[in-house]
């Protein structure tokens, strides 16, 4: 144990932190609340946190730990039990992030005396090249819809295109308004992770599949349903990220792509793309909503490696 202690960076393997007692739960909601609320985090990456928070406590729960009362030794060993049951080295460090922040969070609101994470480091992750499909491939997708004769079809035509010709975010895709875009001018406002706004200009192919839907399907969709929301499922209200990563999966097995398709794989395609025609990194940063450039860097190697 000693060893293994070592072997993942616990400074004092012997520490003994004094925590004062409270039911967990309510301050787990609190958490997520200040990074809803100060932090403007999206809903997906609260989920996350939730999740990750949500297994730390059974974990806990498997030692006999009541409440948040633990040491080091504890959070060490929720990392190990994570290990042992085979999940990544990102899974795990996605993880120990959450459990160091929420922590954090505790001692800085004088419920915990220290934080029992602040001496466990999390595991090295490696960045890995972006998956990205070819500029072939990605024609194959787009032409995908046309097949196809219903509003539905005519929606996820223009989705496909809105999405590889800005390369927004699936969940800043699915939250776009009517009013969002601007179809004429070619240019839509994009609101990304923490509220942060940008305008994404798209090109004429995504103007042409998005006013061929607006001009019936989409109004076909609606019958008395979600009157602002620009992408609509077969009720009438906004479609999901779940149910657009299932019309992607489907429509990717018509077009006979092999290659393991995602929302965010196009996401990463029209990135690397860009670059391989020439694009500055700066542009792409912009374009992607990457709060910093050595985010946007990764792209390079993909696009070195389609090459």
């Amino acid at each position: 144990m000693a060893q293994t202690l070592a072997r993942l960076h616990l400074h004092d393997p012997h520490e003994a932190t004094r925590i004062i007692r409270f039911s967990p739960e309510p301050h787990v909601e609190a958490f997520l609340t200040h990074l809803a609320s100060e932090r403007r985090f999206s809903a997906n990456t609260l989920s996350a946190y939730r999740n990750d928070l949500r297994q730390l406590r059974v974990y806990l729960d498997t030692q006999g730990a009541a409440g948040w009362a633990v040491n080091s030794a504890s959070v060490l060993g929720f990392v190990i039990w994570l290990k042992e049951k085979q999940y990544s080295p990102a899974s795990m460090a996605r993880k120990l992030a959450a459990t160091k922040s929420f922590f954090g969070f505790l001692r800085k609101r004088g419920l915990v005396a220290t934080d029992p994470s602040i001496a466990v480091h999390s595991p090295r992750v490696g960045r890995s090249v972006p998956k990205v499909v070819s500029a072939d491939e990605v024609e194959r997708l787009l032409a995908a819809p046309f097949s196809r004769k219903t509003p539905e079809a005519a929606r996820d035509a223009a989705m496909f295109a809105l999405l590889y010709a800005t390369g927004m975010r699936v969940t800043e895709l699915m939250t776009l308004d009517v009013t969002s875009v601007n179809v004429e001018a070619r240019t839509l406002r994009c609101v990304g992770r923490r509220g942060r706004e940008r305008i994404l200009q798209f090109d004429e192919q995504a103007q042409r599949a998005l006013k061929r839907y607006l001009a019936g399907p989409r109004h076909e969709l609606l019958h008395g349903g979600n009157a602002t929301a620009l992408f609509l499922n077969h009720r009438g209200d906004r479609l999901t990220r779940q149910g657009f990563w299932l019309l992607v999966k489907a429509y990717a097995g018509e077009a006979g792509i092999k290659t393991a398709l995602s929302p965010h794989t196009i996401r990463h395609s029209f990135a690397s793309h860009l670059l391989g025609r020439g694009a500055q990194l700066r542009k792409v940063q912009q374009q992607l909503g990457h709060a910093s450039i050595y985010t946007t860097q990764i792209y390079r190697q993909a696009a070195a490696a389609a090459h």
